[in-house]
């Protein structure tokens, strides 16, 4: 491809296009691949038990179409566009006039913004799609243990090898860096996990998180486990004494924690090593 139409694609601009496209896709990842999940599990509990079930219907991220939950109205092309298609519909199903939850286009417009956000920390750079990837997953993975509790090994995994992989390739940080990073990332968190059971006897964390913070590790560096541990609390934090005042924390409900990691690990990888260095006195 031409250097300049490289450049162009590479562009704040036009990443937050194609993020608004992958925003709308990350939708359907979130929603589906829990149940898709769940449905697998119920099928290998069942034969491994050699008992006999009603087999769910199948569901992949492609197939069934998408639908309405309410009225089984097939959403067509034009009433599927990032954004303008909520707009447009003023949130509300075409067919049964069904709320349709603002959470979609938040999702588009977070995953946009969020794109283009590494294109100008980057550059109009090929890793900048890469890093856009990662991003990505970190999104979905955030819909997910918000919805569900779950941090699927199906994207926390293949997460963490990536990073490995495009340190080894010299795409990101040195592969010492990454390796360290990752054993970092998922012995702290563990530690953690096993002191506070030792100590309460209670579980204060699944082991999703290790493996998230693992593959946080891999991509940003031993160096940023820290900062990403400390961004998480302090945007927990934030979000918890919101979600108290407005009253839609009830008394012993459970927030996951692996919304919180994501988001400190944006923060790290928007601000950059040299500034969160600064920022804790360690540069």
């Amino acid at each position: 491809m031409d250097k300049d139409l490289l450049e162009i694609f590479l562009t704040p601009a036009a990443l937050a296009v194609f993020g608004l496209c992958i925003g709308s896709f990350l939708n359907v990842v979130i929603h589906r691949l829990p149940m898709a999940l769940e449905r697998g599990w119920k099928i290998d509990s069942a034969e491994m038990l050699g008992v006999k079930i009603d087999v769910p219907e199948p569901i992949t991220l492609s197939k069934p179409r998408s639908r309405c939950p309410s009225c089984g109205h097939m959403i067509t092309w034009y009433e599927n566009i990032p954004v303008l298609s909520w707009l447009w519909l003023r949130g509300r199903c075409s067919a049964c006039k069904t709320r349709i939850s603002a959470r979609y286009p938040f999702v588009e417009i977070l995953t946009g913004v969020l794109f283009a956000a590494v294109g100008w920390r980057f550059g109009a750079q090929p890793v900048a799609v890469l890093w856009c990837g990662m991003v990505a997953v970190l999104i979905a993975l955030a819909g997910i243990d918000w919805d569900t509790t779950l941090l699927p090994d199906n994207l926390t995994l293949p997460l963490l090898w990536a990073g490995l992989v495009a340190s080894a390739l010299g795409w990101t940080i040195p592969l010492p860096q990454a390796l360290w990073g990752a054993v970092a990332g998922y012995l702290s968190l563990w530690s953690v996990y096993w002191l506070f059971k030792l100590t309460t006897g209670k579980e204060g964390m699944g082991f999703g998180d290790f493996k998230l913070l693992a593959a946080l590790g891999a991509w940003l560096g031993w160096q940023m486990v820290l900062p990403i541990v400390l961004g998480a609390s302090v945007i927990g934090a934030v979000v918890g004494i919101g979600m108290k005042a407005m009253s839609s924390l009830r008394e012993g409900r459970y927030v996951p924690f692996g919304p919180f990691l994501a988001g400190g690990g944006i923060v790290v990888l928007l601000a950059g090593h040299a500034r969160v260095l600064g920022w804790l006195g360690w540069a």
